[in-house]
């Protein structure tokens, strides 16, 4: 039998899980919850196999109590709206087993559960591809995401060449290899894709 515990904020989505999950013979429902910290708690005390869990919630989001199960002996299989490449890299260096997407089919939900039960890992296809994508893409060097913080938060060239203590034609040569890896034609665009990655730090917004 495999025990699941169902982390999500949102009240309909988890009666909806509930009823999918425990209408198969060998899945068996053991708790739910809202919030990461809830999560966490109730893994220590449930011992799940499996926590289906959510990234996007109050408090504890589900990234950060991946990260606090990681040494655990449960999977966590996330099911989730959000498929930006920095959710996805995030959710899965802090060790989620599957990442799914809520408009999956039942039957795939199944599949990921009984799969990350015993440790095997299941991306949803449009996952795998970004994933993929990410993985080949060049990254942005430490310089280049520094000078893109500054322009996140709306700095002229000629500020950010002072605040960085550069030239400005340096400014501009590590904003021109950024749009070219990022694949984009202006700071705005760069930054949105940038974050959408997760190579910006929160503190530079």
């Amino acid at each position: 039998m495999i025990t699941v515990l169902i982390a999500d904020d949102h009240f309909v989505v988890r009666q909806g899980l509930r009823a999918v999950l425990s209408a198969e013979p060998d899945i068996d429902v053991v708790g739910e919850c809202a919030d990461g910290a809830q999560a966490v708690v109730l893994a220590g005390e449930l011992r799940p196999d499996v926590v289906v869990m959510d990234l996007k919630m109050p408090g504890m989001d589900g990234v950060a109590a991946t990260e606090r199960l990681a040494s655990s002996t449960c999977h966590v299989v996330v099911l989730t709206t959000f498929d930006t490449d920095g959710d996805i890299l995030r959710a899965i260096e802090a060790g989620a087993t599957a990442y799914l997407l809520k408009d999956a089919p039942g039957a795939e939900l199944l599949a990921a559960v009984r799969a990350a039960a015993i440790g095997r890992t299941v991306l949803a296809p449009p996952v795998a591809t970004k994933l993929v994508g990410a993985v080949r893409r060049p990254a942005l060097s430490a310089r280049e995401i520094e000078v893109l913080g500054l322009v996140e938060r709306g700095l002229s060239n000629t500020k950010i060449a002072a605040t960085l203590h550069l030239s400005e034609a340096t400014v501009k040569s590590h904003l021109l290899h950024a749009f070219s890896k990022l694949g984009v034609a202006d700071r705005t665009a760069a930054v949105t894709v940038a974050r959408e990655r997760g190579w910006l730090p929160d503190s530079a917004r």
